[in-house]
């Protein structure tokens, strides 16, 4: 779901009209409303109801504009933070990570490092694993927190922690207040959705994975670019899929989500270049030994190696 597409049905939905959309978008109306029909094919559920003036939003599509102002202020915000990098000189950190990661624990890490190094710039960028691995190689991040372990010689991974995998299912599938496992079987009667539909190999390879090591073949799955897409589409009764525990908070209050039995996890590893041995890195490792000691997880020793 690329950001030009979620900028138009915000600007769709805000104005309740496609004529008004477009001449504030300073686009034709056609291009426009097919824009918003390849959405609505893409998360496979109606967003817009046509046929009454205004427009008016499904229940859907009022869950998927309230998603999309999320994404669009977090993508404003980036921006905002590169515009004022560039006109200043402190030196700067630049961390990749993967959409779908850690969004619990970043927060307290971002904090920490701040603290430790108040003269650094931390600066995030949203990508894949595979975009992390090209971008350690490029000089354009530092270092990259992801799930997927991709071989080369050039980089340096750590698994700092295997993360519980949960079931996310449609509303009304289970009882709200029980917090029973299931298991993949169940799972696999609903579409599975997948997620992220490019850059593999990413966490979509790593569920399809799981499923076939307990020896099950989902009869549906259905694949998306982005786990917000796949939350939203568990919404509107979908499908359903496996996120890693920390990512649950950005679903719907609706989303049931339950353990899994038997229970699987998802490595967070983090990559940087082999031989760095900069400062701002060094700080990184301070940062996760000094929390992980608070969260009482257990430090790879390398970090502490390197401090």
């Amino acid at each position: 779901m690329d950001i030009k597409r979620l900028r138009y049905f915000v600007a769709v939905a805000s104005e309740r009209s496609f004529t008004r959309a477009a001449a504030r978008l300073n686009m034709a109306q056609p291009p426009l409303s097919r824009r918003i029909q390849e959405i609505e094919e893409e998360v496979g559920v109606r967003l817009i109801e046509r046929d009454v003036r205004p427009l008016n939003l499904t229940p859907a599509g009022r869950l998927f504009y309230d998603q999309a102002l999320q994404v669009l202020s977090r993508m404003d915000q980036m921006s905002e933070t590169m515009t004022r990098f560039i006109g200043s000189e402190r030196p700067r950190f630049v961390l990749g990570l993967i959409p779908s990661g850690f969004h619990d624990r970043l927060p307290q890490v971002i904090r920490r490092y701040r603290i430790l190094a108040p003269d650094v710039d931390l600066v995030l960028s949203e990508m894949s694993s595979v975009e992390q691995a090209v971008a350690l190689k490029e000089g354009r991040i530092d270092a990259g927190l992801g799930r997927v372990r991709i071989n080369d010689s050039a980089i340096r991974r750590e698994v700092l922690r295997q993360e519980p995998v949960l079931a996310a299912l449609p509303p009304g599938s289970m009882r709200k207040l029980s917090n029973e496992p299931v298991d993949l079987a169940r799972v696999s009667r609903f579409p599975v959705i997948l997620y992220p539909r490019d850059e593999r190999p990413s966490f979509a390879d790593q569920i399809l994975s799981f499923f076939q090591d307990a020896g099950i073949q989902p009869d549906n799955t259905i694949e998306v670019r982005e786990l917000q897409t796949a939350l939203i589409m568990v919404a509107a009764g979908a499908g359903a899929c496996l996120v890693p525990a920390s990512s649950q908070g950005l679903a719907h209050p609706d989303v049931v989500f339950r353990p899994l039995y038997p229970a699987i996890t998802s490595p967070i590893v983090l990559s940087h270049r082999a031989g760095d041995d900069s400062r701002q890195l060094r700080v990184l490792f301070r940062t996760f030994c000094s929390l992980y000691e608070e969260w009482g997880y257990v430090p790879p020793p390398s970090l502490h190696r390197e401090r």
